[in-house]
Protein backbone atom coordinates (compact mmCIF):
# COMPACT_ATOMS: atom_id res chain seq x y z
CA UNK A 1 0.00 0.00 0.00
CA UNK A 2 0.94 3.99 -0.88
CA UNK A 3 1.86 6.01 2.05
CA UNK A 4 -1.14 7.90 3.79
CA UNK A 5 0.06 11.05 1.92
CA UNK A 6 -1.34 9.73 -0.65
CA UNK A 7 -4.76 9.12 1.28
CA UNK A 8 -5.79 12.39 3.05
CA UNK A 9 -4.83 15.58 1.06
CA UNK A 10 -5.24 19.17 1.48
CA UNK A 11 -7.32 20.36 -1.84
CA UNK A 12 -10.39 22.42 -3.02
CA UNK A 13 -13.90 20.56 -3.22
CA UNK A 14 -16.55 19.25 -4.74
CA UNK A 15 -15.05 16.62 -6.26
CA UNK A 16 -11.34 15.19 -5.60
CA UNK A 17 -12.04 12.63 -8.48
CA UNK A 18 -13.93 15.38 -10.51
CA UNK A 19 -11.98 18.37 -9.97
CA UNK A 20 -8.81 17.60 -8.15
CA UNK A 21 -7.61 14.36 -10.01
CA UNK A 22 -8.15 16.69 -13.23
CA UNK A 23 -6.58 19.67 -12.16
CA UNK A 24 -3.88 17.78 -10.81
CA UNK A 25 -3.78 16.21 -14.60
CA UNK A 26 -4.06 19.54 -16.59
CA UNK A 27 -1.26 21.30 -14.47
CA UNK A 28 1.32 18.18 -15.41
CA UNK A 29 -0.06 18.34 -19.16
CA UNK A 30 0.67 22.33 -19.28
CA UNK A 31 4.02 21.81 -17.70
CA UNK A 32 5.13 19.23 -20.43
CA UNK A 33 3.55 21.73 -23.14
CA UNK A 34 4.60 25.02 -22.21
CA UNK A 35 4.00 26.31 -26.06
CA UNK A 36 0.67 25.31 -26.68
CA UNK A 37 -1.32 27.78 -28.26
CA UNK A 38 -4.35 25.88 -28.00
CA UNK A 39 -6.07 22.76 -25.33
CA UNK A 40 -8.97 20.70 -26.08
CA UNK A 41 -9.99 18.04 -23.68
CA UNK A 42 -12.24 15.45 -24.10
CA UNK A 43 -13.75 13.93 -20.26
CA UNK A 44 -15.80 10.78 -21.24
CA UNK A 45 -17.85 8.50 -19.13
CA UNK A 46 -19.20 8.91 -15.65
CA UNK A 47 -16.59 11.92 -15.71
CA UNK A 48 -18.76 13.42 -18.10
CA UNK A 49 -21.99 12.76 -16.97
CA UNK A 50 -21.73 14.67 -13.58
CA UNK A 51 -18.67 16.81 -14.66
CA UNK A 52 -20.81 20.18 -15.29
CA UNK A 53 -22.04 19.73 -11.70
CA UNK A 54 -18.42 18.84 -10.14
CA UNK A 55 -16.99 21.73 -11.81
CA UNK A 56 -15.03 19.52 -13.63
CA UNK A 57 -14.70 22.04 -16.68
CA UNK A 58 -13.82 25.04 -14.44
CA UNK A 59 -10.77 23.60 -12.97
CA UNK A 60 -9.43 22.59 -15.71
CA UNK A 61 -9.78 25.63 -17.74
CA UNK A 62 -8.29 27.22 -14.35
CA UNK A 63 -5.27 25.04 -14.62
CA UNK A 64 -4.66 26.01 -18.25
CA UNK A 65 -5.42 29.67 -18.03
CA UNK A 66 -4.61 31.46 -19.90
CA UNK A 67 -4.21 28.89 -22.79
CA UNK A 68 -7.28 28.75 -24.35
CA UNK A 69 -8.80 25.26 -23.89
CA UNK A 70 -11.46 23.93 -25.33
CA UNK A 71 -14.31 21.40 -22.93
CA UNK A 72 -16.04 18.34 -24.44
CA UNK A 73 -18.21 16.10 -22.95
CA UNK A 74 -18.53 12.94 -24.16
CA UNK A 75 -20.74 11.14 -21.77
CA UNK A 76 -22.11 8.00 -24.26
CA UNK A 77 -19.25 6.48 -26.02
CA UNK A 78 -18.68 2.88 -27.55
CA UNK A 79 -15.25 3.30 -26.78
CA UNK A 80 -14.10 0.31 -23.96
CA UNK A 81 -12.44 2.77 -21.57
CA UNK A 82 -9.98 1.79 -18.95
CA UNK A 83 -11.87 3.38 -16.43
CA UNK A 84 -15.04 5.27 -15.87
CA UNK A 85 -13.42 8.85 -15.32
CA UNK A 86 -11.57 8.63 -18.21
CA UNK A 87 -9.66 12.30 -19.61
CA UNK A 88 -7.84 13.18 -22.78
CA UNK A 89 -5.94 15.52 -23.25
CA UNK A 90 -4.38 16.92 -26.53
CA UNK A 91 -2.18 20.16 -27.48
CA UNK A 92 -1.99 22.61 -30.78
CA UNK A 93 0.16 24.63 -31.86
CA UNK A 94 0.09 25.98 -35.74
CA UNK A 95 -2.99 23.79 -35.40
CA UNK A 96 -0.81 20.92 -35.35
CA UNK A 97 -1.68 18.39 -32.81
CA UNK A 98 2.09 18.03 -30.39
CA UNK A 99 0.96 16.26 -27.97
CA UNK A 100 -1.32 14.02 -26.05
CA UNK A 101 -2.51 12.09 -22.69
CA UNK A 102 -4.85 10.14 -21.68
CA UNK A 103 -5.56 10.29 -18.03
CA UNK A 104 -7.72 8.00 -15.19
CA UNK A 105 -9.15 10.09 -12.62
CA UNK A 106 -9.24 7.03 -9.92
CA UNK A 107 -10.72 8.85 -6.37
CA UNK A 108 -9.34 10.85 -3.97
CA UNK A 109 -7.62 12.74 -5.78
CA UNK A 110 -5.40 10.25 -7.23
CA UNK A 111 -4.45 9.75 -10.98
CA UNK A 112 -2.86 7.10 -13.65
CA UNK A 113 -1.29 8.53 -16.32
CA UNK A 114 -1.30 6.10 -19.12
CA UNK A 115 2.25 4.54 -20.33
CA UNK A 116 3.87 5.99 -17.35
CA UNK A 117 2.90 3.62 -14.67
CA UNK A 118 6.17 4.41 -13.35
CA UNK A 119 5.10 8.04 -12.26
CA UNK A 120 2.92 6.09 -9.34
CA UNK A 121 3.85 6.96 -5.80
CA UNK A 122 5.60 4.04 -4.18
CA UNK A 123 4.11 0.83 -2.04
CA UNK A 124 5.60 1.68 1.64
CA UNK A 125 3.39 -0.85 3.68
CA UNK A 126 4.73 -4.36 2.64
CA UNK A 127 1.60 -5.59 3.92
CA UNK A 128 -1.84 -5.23 1.76
CA UNK A 129 -5.04 -7.02 4.18
CA UNK A 130 -6.14 -6.24 7.79
CA UNK A 131 -4.90 -9.39 8.75
CA UNK A 132 -1.63 -9.35 8.16
CA UNK A 133 -1.28 -5.96 9.68
CA UNK A 134 -3.24 -7.87 12.69
CA UNK A 135 -0.80 -11.06 12.99
CA UNK A 136 2.46 -8.26 12.53
CA UNK A 137 1.48 -6.30 14.90
CA UNK A 138 0.43 -8.78 17.57
CA UNK A 139 3.64 -10.63 17.54
CA UNK A 140 5.46 -7.46 17.83
CA UNK A 141 3.04 -5.81 20.87
CA UNK A 142 2.43 -2.94 18.36
CA UNK A 143 -1.17 -1.59 18.00
CA UNK A 144 -1.63 -0.04 14.77
CA UNK A 145 -0.80 3.31 14.89
CA UNK A 146 3.04 2.49 15.93
CA UNK A 147 2.72 -0.02 13.02
CA UNK A 148 2.17 3.40 10.71
CA UNK A 149 5.01 4.39 11.97
CA UNK A 150 6.83 1.99 11.44
CA UNK A 151 6.05 2.09 7.78
CA UNK A 152 6.23 5.52 6.82
CA UNK A 153 8.37 6.89 10.03
CA UNK A 154 7.95 10.18 12.21
CA UNK A 155 7.84 12.45 9.55
CA UNK A 156 4.00 11.30 9.03
CA UNK A 157 3.07 12.81 12.51
CA UNK A 158 4.51 16.58 11.07
CA UNK A 159 1.68 15.62 8.00
CA UNK A 160 -1.33 14.52 10.19
CA UNK A 161 -1.01 17.38 11.63
CA UNK A 162 -0.88 19.40 8.71
CA UNK A 163 -4.40 17.11 8.25
CA UNK A 164 -5.82 18.15 11.46
CA UNK A 165 -5.01 21.59 11.29
CA UNK A 166 -7.01 21.38 7.94
CA UNK A 167 -9.90 19.54 8.95
CA UNK A 168 -10.52 21.47 11.58
CA UNK A 169 -10.31 24.95 9.34
CA UNK A 170 -13.07 23.70 7.46
CA UNK A 171 -15.35 22.90 10.35
CA UNK A 172 -14.80 26.57 11.53
CA UNK A 173 -14.98 28.18 8.44
CA UNK A 174 -18.20 25.95 7.56
CA UNK A 175 -20.08 26.83 10.82
CA UNK A 176 -19.32 30.84 10.04
CA UNK A 177 -20.93 30.51 6.76
CA UNK A 178 -24.51 31.13 5.95
CA UNK A 179 -26.14 31.08 2.61
CA UNK A 180 -27.38 29.39 -0.58
CA UNK A 181 -24.80 27.08 -2.30
CA UNK A 182 -24.26 27.80 -5.82
CA UNK A 183 -25.52 25.34 -8.28
CA UNK A 184 -29.54 25.86 -8.65
CA UNK A 185 -30.99 23.74 -6.61
CA UNK A 186 -31.10 26.38 -3.94
CA UNK A 187 -29.43 24.57 -0.84
CA UNK A 188 -29.31 26.17 2.19
CA UNK A 189 -26.30 25.79 4.21
CA UNK A 190 -27.48 24.25 7.55
CA UNK A 191 -24.45 23.71 9.76
CA UNK A 192 -24.68 27.22 11.54
CA UNK A 193 -27.96 26.98 12.19
CA UNK A 194 -27.94 23.04 13.44
CA UNK A 195 -24.88 24.22 15.74
CA UNK A 196 -26.36 27.10 17.32
CA UNK A 197 -29.68 25.37 17.84
CA UNK A 198 -30.42 25.58 21.82
CA UNK A 199 -34.01 23.04 22.42
CA UNK A 200 -34.70 23.88 26.39
CA UNK A 201 -35.59 19.73 26.52
CA UNK A 202 -32.79 18.95 24.87
CA UNK A 203 -30.60 16.04 26.69
CA UNK A 204 -26.73 15.98 26.53
CA UNK A 205 -27.00 12.73 24.10
CA UNK A 206 -29.25 15.00 21.78
CA UNK A 207 -26.92 17.99 22.30
CA UNK A 208 -23.49 15.42 20.98
CA UNK A 209 -25.80 14.17 17.88
CA UNK A 210 -26.64 17.66 16.95
CA UNK A 211 -22.58 18.50 17.00
CA UNK A 212 -21.66 15.77 15.25
CA UNK A 213 -23.97 16.30 12.57
CA UNK A 214 -23.72 20.34 12.72
CA UNK A 215 -19.29 19.57 12.25
CA UNK A 216 -20.72 16.87 9.46
CA UNK A 217 -22.58 19.79 7.48
CA UNK A 218 -19.63 22.29 8.04
CA UNK A 219 -17.12 20.67 6.32
CA UNK A 220 -19.45 19.04 3.39
CA UNK A 221 -21.18 22.47 2.72
CA UNK A 222 -17.64 23.75 2.82
CA UNK A 223 -16.82 21.50 -0.25
CA UNK A 224 -20.10 21.77 -2.43
CA UNK A 225 -18.96 25.51 -2.07
CA UNK A 226 -15.46 24.59 -3.65
CA UNK A 227 -13.49 25.52 -0.18
CA UNK A 228 -10.65 23.80 1.00
CA UNK A 229 -11.11 20.41 2.73
CA UNK A 230 -9.34 17.06 3.01
CA UNK A 231 -9.86 13.93 1.36
CA UNK A 232 -11.01 11.79 4.05
CA UNK A 233 -10.84 9.69 1.76
CA UNK A 234 -12.70 11.70 -0.88
CA UNK A 235 -14.08 15.31 -1.36
CA UNK A 236 -17.69 13.77 -1.33
CA UNK A 237 -16.77 12.27 1.99
CA UNK A 238 -14.65 14.63 3.15
CA UNK A 239 -17.25 15.57 6.56
CA UNK A 240 -17.27 12.19 8.31
CA UNK A 241 -13.98 11.74 10.00
CA UNK A 242 -13.22 15.95 11.23
CA UNK A 243 -16.90 15.30 12.56
CA UNK A 244 -16.51 12.68 15.04
CA UNK A 245 -12.64 13.68 15.70
CA UNK A 246 -13.67 16.97 16.81
CA UNK A 247 -16.93 14.82 18.48
CA UNK A 248 -14.82 12.74 20.65
CA UNK A 249 -11.88 15.64 21.35
CA UNK A 250 -14.54 17.84 23.42
CA UNK A 251 -16.17 15.14 24.68
CA UNK A 252 -12.92 13.33 26.31
CA UNK A 253 -10.68 16.00 26.03
CA UNK A 254 -8.21 14.13 24.00
CA UNK A 255 -4.72 15.81 22.70
CA UNK A 256 -3.53 16.48 19.93
CA UNK A 257 -1.48 13.70 19.46
CA UNK A 258 -4.16 11.34 20.19
CA UNK A 259 -5.85 12.26 17.81
CA UNK A 260 -3.09 12.20 15.13
CA UNK A 261 -2.63 8.50 16.14
CA UNK A 262 -6.15 7.89 15.62
CA UNK A 263 -5.88 9.57 11.64
CA UNK A 264 -3.35 7.29 11.41
CA UNK A 265 -5.35 4.31 12.02
CA UNK A 266 -8.65 5.40 10.34
CA UNK A 267 -6.33 6.74 7.27
CA UNK A 268 -4.98 2.75 7.48
CA UNK A 269 -8.54 1.49 7.33
CA UNK A 270 -9.29 4.16 4.09
CA UNK A 271 -5.91 2.28 2.58
CA UNK A 272 -7.36 -0.91 2.80
CA UNK A 273 -10.14 -0.32 1.12
CA UNK A 274 -8.35 2.13 -1.92
CA UNK A 275 -5.65 -1.23 -2.26
CA UNK A 276 -8.65 -3.67 -2.32
CA UNK A 277 -11.28 -2.15 -3.57
CA UNK A 278 -12.22 0.96 -4.55
CA UNK A 279 -12.61 4.36 -2.96
CA UNK A 280 -14.11 5.98 -6.24
CA UNK A 281 -17.97 6.75 -6.52
CA UNK A 282 -17.84 6.18 -10.43
CA UNK A 283 -16.33 2.80 -9.40
CA UNK A 284 -18.37 1.50 -6.49
CA UNK A 285 -21.10 3.98 -5.90
CA UNK A 286 -21.13 5.48 -2.57
CA UNK A 287 -20.31 2.62 -0.56
CA UNK A 288 -16.86 3.25 -1.26
CA UNK A 289 -16.83 6.98 -0.32
CA UNK A 290 -19.24 7.82 2.23
CA UNK A 291 -19.58 3.93 3.55
CA UNK A 292 -15.20 3.77 3.48
CA UNK A 293 -15.52 7.33 5.61
CA UNK A 294 -17.88 6.30 8.00
CA UNK A 295 -15.63 2.94 8.61
CA UNK A 296 -12.45 5.23 8.82
CA UNK A 297 -13.91 7.13 11.66
CA UNK A 298 -15.45 4.14 13.42
CA UNK A 299 -11.73 3.26 13.64
CA UNK A 300 -10.56 6.31 15.08
CA UNK A 301 -13.13 6.39 17.60
CA UNK A 302 -12.13 2.58 18.19
CA UNK A 303 -8.53 3.57 18.71
CA UNK A 304 -9.10 6.55 20.97
CA UNK A 305 -11.62 4.94 23.23
CA UNK A 306 -8.20 2.34 24.13
CA UNK A 307 -10.29 -0.91 22.00
CA UNK A 308 -7.63 -3.33 21.05
CA UNK A 309 -6.73 -4.24 17.36
CA UNK A 310 -9.92 -6.91 17.32
CA UNK A 311 -12.40 -4.45 18.38
CA UNK A 312 -11.03 -1.53 15.95
CA UNK A 313 -11.59 -4.60 13.07
CA UNK A 314 -14.90 -4.64 14.27
CA UNK A 315 -16.12 -1.43 14.56
CA UNK A 316 -14.68 -0.81 11.12
CA UNK A 317 -16.22 -3.78 9.32
CA UNK A 318 -19.99 -2.93 10.93
CA UNK A 319 -19.67 0.64 10.10
CA UNK A 320 -18.46 -0.53 6.20
CA UNK A 321 -21.19 -3.42 6.10
CA UNK A 322 -24.12 -1.06 6.67
CA UNK A 323 -23.12 1.21 3.71
CA UNK A 324 -23.23 -2.03 1.12
CA UNK A 325 -25.16 -1.01 -1.78
CA UNK A 326 -25.06 2.57 -1.33
CA UNK A 327 -25.58 4.54 -4.40
CA UNK A 328 -24.19 7.17 -5.53
CA UNK A 329 -26.64 9.43 -7.20
CA UNK A 330 -25.97 13.46 -6.72
CA UNK A 331 -28.86 15.44 -8.26
CA UNK A 332 -28.43 17.21 -11.03
CA UNK A 333 -24.26 16.23 -10.33
CA UNK A 334 -23.92 18.62 -7.40
CA UNK A 335 -22.22 17.11 -4.14
CA UNK A 336 -24.98 18.85 -2.57
CA UNK A 337 -28.53 16.66 -2.27
CA UNK A 338 -28.18 13.64 -0.95
CA UNK A 339 -24.28 13.94 -0.37
CA UNK A 340 -24.27 16.72 2.79
CA UNK A 341 -26.62 15.24 4.62
CA UNK A 342 -25.18 11.93 4.17
CA UNK A 343 -22.07 12.84 5.93
CA UNK A 344 -23.69 13.96 9.06
CA UNK A 345 -26.01 10.49 9.00
CA UNK A 346 -22.48 7.99 8.44
CA UNK A 347 -20.63 10.32 11.22
CA UNK A 348 -23.64 9.13 13.30
CA UNK A 349 -23.64 5.98 11.87
CA UNK A 350 -19.25 5.40 13.40
CA UNK A 351 -20.45 6.52 16.52
CA UNK A 352 -22.98 3.16 16.37
CA UNK A 353 -20.59 1.58 15.40
CA UNK A 354 -18.16 2.23 18.28
CA UNK A 355 -21.20 1.35 20.76
CA UNK A 356 -21.52 -1.82 19.16
CA UNK A 357 -17.84 -2.97 19.32
CA UNK A 358 -17.34 -2.10 22.60
CA UNK A 359 -19.79 -5.78 23.38
CA UNK A 360 -19.73 -7.33 20.56
CA UNK A 361 -16.39 -7.74 18.77
CA UNK A 362 -15.90 -11.38 20.11
CA UNK A 363 -19.10 -12.39 18.50
CA UNK A 364 -17.71 -11.31 15.10
CA UNK A 365 -18.57 -13.61 12.08
CA UNK A 366 -17.31 -11.08 9.12
CA UNK A 367 -13.50 -10.29 8.99
CA UNK A 368 -13.04 -6.59 7.72
CA UNK A 369 -11.11 -8.16 4.32
CA UNK A 370 -13.71 -9.63 3.47
CA UNK A 371 -16.27 -7.00 3.70
CA UNK A 372 -13.54 -4.69 1.62
CA UNK A 373 -14.37 -7.66 -1.12
CA UNK A 374 -17.86 -7.57 -1.08
CA UNK A 375 -18.01 -3.88 -1.01
CA UNK A 376 -15.89 -4.13 -4.52
CA UNK A 377 -18.12 -7.06 -6.03
CA UNK A 378 -21.13 -5.14 -5.35
CA UNK A 379 -19.89 -1.50 -6.46
CA UNK A 380 -18.83 -3.29 -9.86
CA UNK A 381 -22.40 -5.42 -10.14
CA UNK A 382 -24.18 -2.28 -9.48
CA UNK A 383 -25.77 -0.71 -12.26
CA UNK A 384 -23.89 2.36 -13.91
CA UNK A 385 -27.11 4.64 -13.11
CA UNK A 386 -25.74 4.60 -9.70
CA UNK A 387 -22.02 5.11 -9.81
CA UNK A 388 -22.50 8.74 -10.01
CA UNK A 389 -23.66 8.91 -13.49
CA UNK A 390 -26.96 11.11 -12.10
CA UNK A 391 -28.96 8.92 -14.15
CA UNK A 392 -30.67 6.71 -11.30
CA UNK A 393 -32.23 7.21 -8.13
CA UNK A 394 -33.13 11.02 -6.97
CA UNK A 395 -30.75 12.05 -9.58
CA UNK A 396 -33.59 10.84 -11.86
CA UNK A 397 -36.69 10.98 -9.89
CA UNK A 398 -36.15 14.38 -8.16
CA UNK A 399 -37.99 17.47 -10.16
CA UNK A 400 -36.06 21.11 -9.80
Amino acid sequence: MKSLTELYKVGSGPSSSHTMGPEKAAKIFRTENEGAERIKVLIYGSLAKTGKGHMTDKAIIKAFSPVPTEIEFVPNTDICLPHPNTIDFFAYKDEWQIATMRVLSIGGGDIIIEGREEMLAPEIYQENTFEDIRKLCKANNMDLSEYVEQCEGEKIWDYLQVIWDAMKRSINEGLSSTGILEGGLSVQRKAQSLYNQQPSDESLETRENRMVCAYAFAVSEQNAAGGVIVTAPTCGSSGVVPAVLRYVKEKKHVTDKQVLRALAVGGLIGNLVKQNASISGAKCGCQGEVGTACSMAAATLAYLSGMSIDQIEYAAEVALEHHLGLTCDPICGLVQIPCIERNAVAAMRAINALNLAKFLSDTSKISFDLIVQTMYETGLNMSSDYRETAEGGLAKLYKI
